[in-house]
């Protein structure tokens, strides 16, 4: 078990920008909560991560949620307003007779099929563009 502490996490940008998502807590079920602070509290990029188990399986789930957040004028009043948000998933669910190695496995051959290089999913996921 590690313990809870900041998550630093590079994005895809022509220059990456490492983006830094500091504890909040848990919701009232249990998902382990982090968040990117920016000064509108609801434009806080959002990241959680929940483990459980149910019979013979683990489920873990992990949520990313991104807002963007933009100047609304109205009336010569300037306020922010979140516009639109991102949501990224990932869930996975494992046997309990399953082997860490196993569990690597899993993760890193769906982590690495997310890569640029892997232009089918990188274009339909980035690109929004249908594979034929």
């Amino acid at each position: 078990m590690s313990a809870r502490g900041n998550i630093v996490i590079n994005d895809r940008a022509g220059t990456p920008v490492a983006h830094t998502y500091t504890p909040d807590g848990d919701d009232k079920n249990g998902v382990h909560l982090w968040s990117e602070k920016t000064s509108v509290p609801a434009g806080n990029a959002k990241y959680s991560l929940s483990l459980r188990k149910s019979g013979d399986r683990y489920r873990g789930a992990i949520r990313l949620s991104i807002p963007v957040v933009q100047t609304q004028t109205i009336n010569g009043v300037s306020s922010p307003v979140v516009v639109r948000t991102a949501y990224v998933e990932f869930a996975s669910n494992f046997d309990s007779l399953s082997s860490a190695q196993e569990r690597a496995d899993a993760v890193g051959l769906l982590v690495n099929s997310l890569a640029t290089a892997q232009t089918q999913i990188n274009d339909a996921i980035v690109n929004l563009s249908d594979v034929y």
